[in-house]
């Protein structure tokens, strides 16, 4: 069971790649209805794809920035978000399925049921989401709101950081069935909550495009912060929707974040796993050298899904570590 789960991790991480590649391309927006059933079949008649064409068109992306584009273009952009949403469907019968048969086997181990069942209970919640998201950006907006774009990731990775902790789980059962499942120590708890956050404002800087603000580093422009930055009256409202000071944020908690994950990291070394820890390290330093790199490069595409898809990869390193740590105090002793 425990490579099954896994299977359906590495899904997701394809599935955050894709969705990288959707918003880096505005693509997201190509799709205008939701169809969970009818929708798995692309257009495939002539007809077919002037009515996805002239839906389209409807909407603002279209009339405000994409006016005059061709069926070609247009195909180029739904090409991404129908395989986006395929593989959203892919994933939920990857899970279902087998999730299924493992029950009517009665192979679910004792304690599992309810957490295998909420991890499958939120997955379809995330496909609801997904068009939470875009609807927000179908009738008033060019693009979809970059609070629900963080909704829509985090939710992608608590699924992820739930497949894997599971497993990990099921994989020390395995090793030896007197074992109890890990638990989160206060260390893990600061690391993933940090990790968290750094990920929301992530998802921030990338909705409200505000990689494009200040391509420099460290500094932006000529200062660390820029005097001149036009403030929004509010500093909540500032943090989430001022493009400059959520890039400002997500440049710099980054390293508070690095701190915490460090700090994981050491546990776990300290816990007789190196790897685990090695893992943490290297991919907390590519990552920020990934985030540099995105904005030094103007957001190149190939180095902005880059930095994505190693954010994913960290949280399963920092999941792994933080079980890890959690496992110390978790194993029975035979009576």
């Amino acid at each position: 069971m425990a490579k099954w789960l896994l299977g359906v991790a590495v899904l997701i991480v394809l599935m955050v790649v894709v969705g990288g590649i959707t918003r880096l391309t505005e693509s997201g927006l190509s799709i205008t209805s939701w169809k969970p059933i009818s929708g798995t079949l692309p257009p495939l008649t002539d007809a077919q794809w002037q009515a996805e064409f002239e839906a389209y068109k409807q909407i603002p992306e279209y009339q405000e920035i994409n006016r005059g584009m061709t069926l070609a273009g247009f195909k180029t952009i739904f090409f991404w978000e129908y395989v986006h949403r395929l593989l959203g469907r892919v994933i939920g019968l990857a899970f279902a399925l087998p999730l299924a048969f493992f029950a009517a086997k009665r192979w679910i181990p004792k304690g599992y049921g309810r957490r295998l069942v909420a991890l499958l209970l939120l997955g379809g919640l995330q496909g609801a989401i997904g068009w939470w998201m875009v609807a927000s950006g179908l009738v008033e907006r060019t693009d979809v709101s970059h609070v629900r774009l963080a909704v829509h990731l985090s939710v992608a990775l608590l699924i992820l950081a739930g497949l894997v902790w599971t497993a990990l789980d099921l994989l020390q059962l395995a090793r030896n069935p007197l074992s109890v499942a890990a638990k989160l120590k206060p260390v893990a708890i600061v690391a993933l909550a940090a990790l968290g956050v750094q990920i929301v404002w992530g998802a921030f800087t990338a909705g409200l495009n505000a990689g494009y603000a200040f391509s420099t580093w460290p500094l932006m422009g000529d200062e660390w912060f820029p005097r001149a930055t036009p403030m929004l009256g509010s500093p909540v409202a500032d943090a989430v929707d001022n493009p400059i000071v959520v890039q400002f944020i997500h440049r710099w908690f980054a390293f508070v974040a690095a701190a915490a994950l460090v700090w994981l990291a050491a546990r776990a070394v300290k816990s007789g796993h190196p790897r685990a820890g090695v893992a943490v390290i290297l991919l907390t330093g590519l990552q920020i050298s990934l985030g540099v790199a995105t904005l030094t490069t103007g957001v190149a595409l190939p180095v902005a899904v880059a930095h994505q898809a190693n954010a994913a990869l960290l949280l399963i390193a920092a999941v792994w570590a933080a079980h890890i740590v959690g496992e110390r105090a978790a194993v029975l002793r035979p009576r």
